[in-house]
């Protein structure tokens, strides 16, 4: 044999080992993962079935295999059969005593021609297809065009999250179920383009109410932190008082750079022993009680909305959110809060309504505790509602004042499912910690539905103030804390 003959015959040979090593590690594909009626368009996946069987009816018009993992599984286990179905782009289905006999009969449907299964798998599932391990894996080819865009909600089951990602599905995970919940959630919607976007569970309503969810997270702006809903993707810490009036607390105390400065300090504390992002807050008293009956004899002084404006707008270029509280005296809320309402239409400005200060009548301040029946209250949230809708705003803040029982009459009567609004009740008490929790326990007995709570620290009549580790300790921990 010549020499070049024999180097011929060397290089045939590496080849044909090469080409046999390769194909004794590839996995073999069949039909392009393709999407079925149900994922087109705008659509949640709902009903009895497990989550995973759901998102496979949705994502694979069939699969030539598929992986089963039973219960006995440890987490190497379920992390070896995780990789292998989203590399070969099938579904993964982990049995419970639940869901076997829907797991069966969504192999069936797939026409699965082998299940490749970890762990101990029951007969029912078994019997479906010919059983082999995850090394002999027959896969398919993800379709060619836009993968679709998947919302779970936290904690969701892990098979039905590995199953999204082998669908060639972009998964967000969700604190609660509406897609305009965190900033990451937005971007995602915006950046879908014509891709399908699919919802798992029933929290996220019907087709039309996920679709108008879906559109305003694309036209909608966002809050400070991301997002278009207040709670719970952020936790808010504020500064409390009035502009140039340092005695009714620290906001009026500095100018704004030094109070934006001042609030993001007070935010990074609150980062430390917070899970959830902490976004630096004004609390800005825009109508100011009086000791004096004032013009028309309303004791209440209102701040011309043009000195809060530049607080406000320097907020929103700082990320900052602003609440816009008020002291009415004689008014009522509703009359006032429409005085502001041009700083109410900027996405990230709130309304706080503070009943201490709310007068019948014949009352006087600092002779009388004020209060406001709910029917006030409702009248005030349906009109701060109906801006948000008439202004493509993200859903607004709104806090009620409260340290007395008396202070909300009727409060079992607020409205609270006003979806353009998030109501927090802020607990005011203040003196020594046994007084402060007192206060505290009596306002969250019998809250009403749908609210959050808020909590409020003083520099000088709490004693001692508490500190943000000993705030966010409460139970529940609140949501919005306030210096004052």
């Amino acid at each position: 044999m010549t020499r070049a003959r024999m180097a011929t015959v060397v290089v045939l040979g590496l080849v044909v080992a090469l080409l046999a090593a390769a194909s004794a590690s590839m996995v073999r594909t069949g039909p392009a993962v393709r999407l079925t009626g149900l994922a087109s368009g705008v659509s949640v996946l709902d009903g009895d079935a497990p989550p995973a069987v759901l998102l496979s009816r949705a994502l694979f018009g069939s699969s030539p295999s598929a992986v089963v993992v039973g219960s006995d599984a440890d987490e190497s286990a379920w992390q070896r059969a995780g990789d292998a179905a989203i590399g070969a782009h099938v579904p993964i289905f982990g049995i419970t005593p639940e869901s076997g006999d829907a797991v069966a009969s969504e192999l069936r449907r797939l026409g699965v021609g082998s299940i490749h299964t970890v762990g101990t798998v029951p007969e029912t599932i078994r019997a479906v297809a010919p059983n082999r391990d995850l090394d002999s894996l027959s896969g398919n080819n993800p379709a060619a065009g836009p993968a679709p865009l998947v919302f779970v909600t936290r904690p969701m089951a892990r098979d039905a999250v590995l199953t999204a990602r082998a669908g060639h599905g972009q998964v967000v995970e969700l604190p609660v179920a509406d897609p305009r919940s965190s900033g990451a959630a937005v971007a995602a919607v915006k950046a879908a383009g014509s891709a399908p976007i699919l919802a798992v569970g029933r929290g996220f309503g019907d087709d039309d109410v996920f679709g108008q969810r879906v559109a305003a997270a694309r036209t909608v702006p966002e809050l400070p932190g991301g997002g278009q809903i207040i709670f719970p993707s952020r936790r808010m810490v504020a500064l409390y008082g009035s502009p140039d009036a340092p005695a009714l607390g620290p906001l009026g105390r500095q100018n704004i750079p030094a109070s934006i400065a001042r609030a993001k300090r007070l935010a990074a504390d609150y980062q430390r022993v917070s899970r959830v992002p902490v976004i630096p807050a004004f609390e800005i008293i825009v109508t100011v009680a009086s000791a004096a009956p004032g013009d028309g004899g309303a004791y209440t002084n209102m701040i011309d909305p043009a000195v809060i404006r530049p607080w406000v707008d320097a907020a929103r270029a700082a990320g900052v959110y602003v609440t816009l509280d008020l002291q009415p005296g004689r008014m009522d809320f509703l009359t006032q809060a429409k005085r502001y309402a041009g700083l109410l239409r900027q996405p990230h400005v709130g309304l706080a309504l503070d009943p201490e200060w709310r007068l019948k009548p014949n009352q006087v301040h600092l002779t009388q505790i004020g209060s406001v029946a709910a029917a006030e209250v409702n009248r005030t949230s349906a009109w701060l509602a109906s801006l948000v809708r008439d202004n493509n705003l993200p859903q607004k803040l709104l806090v009620l004042h409260q340290f007395d029982s008396d202070m909300l009459a009727n409060r079992r009567q607020i409205a609270t499912n006003h979806p353009e609004l998030q109501v927090l009740i802020h607990a005011d008490g203040h003196g020594v910690p046994p007084v402060k929790m007192d206060t505290w326990r009596r306002l969250i007995t019998d809250l009403p539905a749908g609210v959050w709570m808020g909590w409020k620290n003083f520099y000088t009549e709490d004693k001692p103030t508490f500190t943000p580790a000993q705030t966010m300790a409460v139970r529940p921990a609140p949501w919005f804390v306030s210096y004052q």
